[in-house]
């Protein structure tokens, strides 16, 4: 019979028929049609001019065009395949994942999660740093041994293939991905959609998780009136800011997280549907390679379906300790592992008061006057000092 614990050596090789078949369809796209630009109408809160509509025909024509006269996919593979990969089934799932270990021995075991819509390139910045701090003009010490999956249903994971793969299930797979790999003291950290499963982690597997990093706490407020008076004049700013993004800019959550099925279809489709999907995110200010990577991904795999179920999965989760508060699974009982935070100057502002309720042991938070939503790309440096300074004080 088949082990399906077995942990399968993996490289990345893509078929010239898939590549040719993209450049064939990029060459044919029909472009949507948008309003003439009106440069004297300010945007409706912290907007980029030119977006108020969404991702405007520009952006799209110009990364298309950059995606099919200079992109090089095969260096992005090469990239890739230059660090070890390997896949298993875990609850009947493929999971694909990188595992870096770092030349110190006494490395700390360390699994990152990606967020949506990213993959483990959002991580490749800092997988030399953390692994190797000696090489980077680091402290030993602070070196990790790095675990970098691929969530089910996203990227090189492949679909999934069954209902409920929300944060707390896959949680619960990372935890039997690190017993697999042998390691019996980890920590776990990640970003977007990681910053929702690896306070999960440390949840459902307290005795072997160390501590728990994330770059958004997603505290929300429960609706209790005594709770909003309490917050600070920078809190109810902060606050806001989270409703006006929710209301005017969380298009993709509202869809995938009520009707995912309905995209897909165009997603499957068309690879410049799913440029203009990934990029409402991502905006206009990181570089193309990495957008255009991380979509490539995406649509090489076929996952723009599966990775928008996650949403819906996750918004329908129901777990022994928690209760469904219309925006997902949220705790009744508090985390207990440490916590820390990195909270970047472009991204959700994490509000203390409700991270309090909801994690009973942060042990660092930190802000900075630089970075966005994807600082492991844009601010490698400060969020590498900031994973080093939190472990150090919980390993």
């Amino acid at each position: 019979m088949a082990d399906h614990t077995a942990i399968t050596p993996f490289r990345i090789d893509i078929p010239q028929a898939d590549l040719d078949d993209l450049y064939d369809r990029l060459a044919r796209t029909r472009w949507a049609g948008e309003l003439p630009a009106e440069p004297s109408r300010a945007p409706a809160g912290p907007v980029p001019p030119g977006w108020e509509y969404g991702v405007p025909l520009g952006y799209v024509q110009r990364l298309t065009e950059h995606w099919r006269t200079a992109y090089d996919w095969r260096a992005w593979e090469a990239r890739l395949n230059a660090y070890p990969q390997f896949t298993t089934e875990i609850d009947g799932q493929n999971v694909h994942f990188l595992h870096v270990r770092s030349p110190e021995p006494d490395a700390t075991p360390l699994i990152l999660t990606h967020g949506w819509p990213t993959t483990p390139v959002e991580w490749l910045d800092v997988i030399g740093p953390l692994t190797d701090p000696r090489a980077h003009g680091g402290d030993p010490a602070d070196a990790f041994h790095l675990v970098i999956p691929s969530i089910p249903g996203f990227g090189l994971s492949g679909p999934t293939r069954e209902r409920g793969w929300n944060r707390f299930r896959v949680a619960r797979a990372w935890a039997e991905l690190m017993r697999r790999l042998g390691y019996r003291r980890y920590g776990a950290a990640g970003n977007d959609g990681g910053s929702l499963i690896s306070p999960e982690v440390g949840r459902v597997d307290p005795e072997h998780a160390i501590g728990v990093h994330v770059t958004q706490v997603f505290s929300f407020p429960s609706g209790d009136p005594e709770e909003l008076a309490g917050l600070s004049e920078a809190d109810r700013g902060k606050l806001a800011f989270a409703e006006w993004f929710v209301n005017n800019r969380g298009a993709y959550d509202k869809l995938q997280s009520t009707e995912p099925q309905n995209l897909a279809h165009a997603l499957a489709d068309s690879p410049v549907g799913q440029l203009g999907w990934s990029a409402q995110l991502m905006g206009e200010f990181l570089d193309p390679e990495f957008v255009l990577t991380n979509v490539m991904i995406y649509w090489l795999t076929n996952t723009g379906a599966s990775s928008a179920r996650f949403y819906y999965e996750d918004a329908a989760a129901v777990h022994p300790r928690h209760v469904s508060n219309g925006r997902g699974a949220e705790p009744l009982e508090p985390t207990t592992v440490p916590l820390g935070l990195a909270n970047f100057a472009w991204d959700y502002q994490s509000i203390r008061p409700l991270a309090e309720r909801d994690h009973k042991n942060i042990v660092s938070w930190s802000t900075y006057d630089r970075g966005s939503h994807f600082a492991a790309h844009d601010a490698p440096d400060l969020l590498v000092a900031d994973i080093r300074q939190f472990f150090r004080a919980v390993r």
